[in-house]
């Protein structure tokens, strides 16, 4: 319905645990819902995290009361995490706490984004199971009560709590406790997994655990599931940004530096595929036999012009290796005063006519040479053929003045860096350290440390040397022939982890997770966009390399910025535009109202940013929610019970526990 035909507008109120960088918040402030003629605006009313830089980004995402730092950990659970106890000062927080936070206004909905490193399968279950993650995994249960604690004379209305999925198995004592404690405050409570990407129609796969809790007095009507939309590619997000290192994008569009090695490892995956992709290659002591990796040949390196077309502009370094500044010449194989030119005569046939002018003609194939003349460059000569004539010139670079002597040693030499067999006698003990007694063949290197255990490779069915305090000598228990290492399996993490996984243009990304790096999962992108790419830094620099892989994409890792796109943290057609007028528009604008030229978060740790992005709630998975929530708060300040909608009620297949028919049966799911 158009806006200017609503007639009444009403305030909802939202508040949010665990609020990180504003996600959140932007979603919902984001969100217009609307029944009928009635029309709603969702206010925010404060935020409470533990980090400093989340509450300061937060506060920039949007109108709304500024967040608080507040650590809701209990003493015991800050012991456990931390593993010591918290400082002078510290004390618990409390209901009052909370309502504080709020600006002591009640709100209509709590969102909830408690921590989910403890349940997230980037752990391993034996980790997760410690006293550490198991007190970062409590804060579900402890958010919970302290919002309950905290409104129980006016409950909230609404309550939407995110997790990631394996929070249903790893926390599942911990939901049960929350179900209880919800059901004990009159609330009816619904589990299901969605898919953030599909509530929001982002560019990435993003499935979330949601628990959705309605207040069963105060709201009658059914809650209804966000509309599903399609999943984009994610060219469609990234190809409305500046190239990755424009200036345009700030610090945070800068590319990621990499190692040379990764480089060309990332250029070989196959896009929409994984490390797995390099099985494929064909690799001999530690070198690719199959391919070469050379630089890109731009300006017509290596062109040859047409006769009949002009040249480009001669330039003082007008060769082959540099432009086009060769010639298809005709004349080649035209009139008899050109055939001869770089003619090898067959030894059979009989020359051309000798001319005093075309001295490239006079050349022959002649059976007779086998390189053991003069001038054979490093010739080796065969220990029982003469050699050549001695000339003045007889380095092995000019000639065949080298030997393949059969002849081994037989005794001491006069040799550099010789290495003395272990039942043979030494030579002579000199002052210097490159000749003479220089080194020992010590069969003993196999036995224990005794002259032995630097840098061992203990292999895999034997004991290990002494565990020593520190390796730096390559000594002790070094390092070990592993022979899983390379006998990945189904169920092995590393198989089906994506690590060094490249995404295709026109793909999704998955659940952009807080330690996202090209090394740890499908988060480096096939760009097509190679040819439009800027001057990168000289290769020997070992930062940023472009690699044109063999799909003709730029194999890439996402910027941060990208990630924040991608996560519909920042809408790139607030910041960018290919039509200058439009530009300058949005430039004009960020002028008058004091706006930054480009999206930044709060400090200069680049970590410290794509931790926050991936913890972040995505903007429009947000909205989406905030608007059913919105659309249902309407219905029950109208006195509505019931919304006649194709969307499945939230939230299948234990839906009908949301509608008002159930609250008579102790709304039990």
């Amino acid at each position: 319905m158009k806006r200017d035909l609503i007639t009444i507008t009403k305030e909802f109120r939202h508040f949010h645990f665990c609020c990180g960088l504003g996600g959140g918040k932007q979603g919902f402030n984001a969100a217009q819902p609307h029944v009928g003629n009635m029309a709603a605006t969702l206010r925010c009313i404060g935020g409470i995290d533990n980090d400093p830089a989340a509450i300061r980004d937060f506060d920039r995402a949007g109108p709304g009361r500024p967040g608080t730092v507040m650590d809701l950990f209990t003493r015991a659970q800050y012991t456990a995490f931390h593993g010591k106890e918290p400082p002078s000062g510290w004390r618990e927080a409390t209901a009052v706490d909370i309502r504080r936070a709020a600006g002591h206004e009640s709100p209509n909905i709590v969102f909830i984004s408690s921590p989910c490193k403890g349940a997230s399968g980037l752990l391993s279950e034996t980790l997760s199971k410690t006293a550490k993650y198991q007190a970062l995994n409590e804060l579900t249960l402890r958010c919970i009560w302290l919002m309950c604690e905290a409104w129980a004379d006016n409950p909230v209305d609404l309550i939407v709590f995110e997790n990631v999925p394996r929070l249903a198995t790893r926390g599942r004592h911990l939901l049960d406790q929350i179900n209880q404690l919800l059901q004990q405050f009159g609330y009816a409570v619904a589990e299901t997994t969605h898919d953030c990407g599909e509530l929001g129609g982002l560019a990435q796969s993003r499935k979330r655990f949601l628990l959705v809790a309605r207040h069963m007095e105060k709201v009658p009507p059914f809650l209804y599931e966000p509309e599903r939309k399609r999943l984009r590619a994610v060219g469609d997000v990234l190809g409305r940004m500046p190239f990755p290192g424009d200036a345009a994008g700030g610090p945070m569009h800068r590319i990621p530096r990499l190692q040379w090695k990764t480089w060309v490892r990332l250029a070989f995956v196959e896009a929409g595929s994984d490390w797995r992709s390099l099985n494929k290659l064909a690799v001999e002591n530690g070198h690719l036999s199959d391919y070469l990796i050379v630089p890109d040949m731009h300006n017509g390196v290596l062109g040859v012009r047409d006769w009949d077309v002009p040249t480009g502009t001669v330039t003082g370094n007008s060769r082959p290796a540099t432009g086009s500044f060769s010639v298809a010449d005709p004349r080649h194989f035209g009139p008899d005063k050109h055939s001869n030119e770089c003619r090898i005569n067959p030894w059979t046939d009989p020359a051309k006519v000798v001319s005093s002018a075309h001295s490239t003609g006079q050349c022959v194939a002649d059976p007779r040479y086998v390189n053991e003349g003069d001038y054979g460059q490093l010739g080796v000569r065969q220990w029982d053929k003469p050699t050549g004539t001695i000339t003045g010139q007889r380095s092995p670079i000019q000639g065949g003045f080298s030997v393949a002597d059969p002849r081994p040693p037989s005794g001491p030499i006069f040799s550099k860096y010789a290495v003395t067999r272990w039942d043979k006698r030494t030579g002579t003990v000199i002052g210097g350290d490159d000749q003479g007694a220089y080194a020992v063949a010590d069969p003993r290197s196999s036995t224990g440390f005794e002259g032995a255990g630097k840098y061992l490779v203990t292999p895999f069915d034997e004991a290990a040397g002494t565990v020593i305090a520190g390796s730096t000598t390559g000594q002790g228990a070094f390092c070990v022939a592993d022979p899983r290492a390379i006998n990945r399996q189904k169920g092995d993490a590393f198989l089906t982890g994506g690590h060094y996984g490249v995404l295709p243009w026109d793909g999704q990304s998955g659940a952009v997770s807080a330690s996202a790096g090209y090394d740890n999962g499908r988060w480096s992108i096939a760009d097509p966009r190679i040819d439009e790419a800027p001057q990168l830094p000289a290769l020997n620099q070992k930062t940023v390399t472009l690699i044109r892989a063999l799909d003709g994409t730029w194999h890439r890792p996402f910027t941060t910025l990208e990630l924040g796109a991608l996560q519909s943290l920042i809408d790139p057609d607030e910041h960018w535009s290919t039509d200058p007028k439009i530009q300058r528009e949005i430039d004009d604008h960020k002028r008058r109202t004091g706006a930054s030229a480009f999206p930044l978060l709060d400090g200069t740790n680049d970590s410290a940013h794509r931790e926050r992005i991936g913890n972040a709630v995505p903007k429009l998975a947000a909205q989406a929610i905030g608007e059913v929530m919105g659309t249902t708060l309407l219905l029950a300040a109208a006195g509505e019970t019931f919304m006649l909608s194709a969307m499945p009620i939230w939230v299948q297949p234990v839906a009908l526990a949301i509608a008002a028919s159930q609250a008579g049966a102790g709304g039990e799911l």
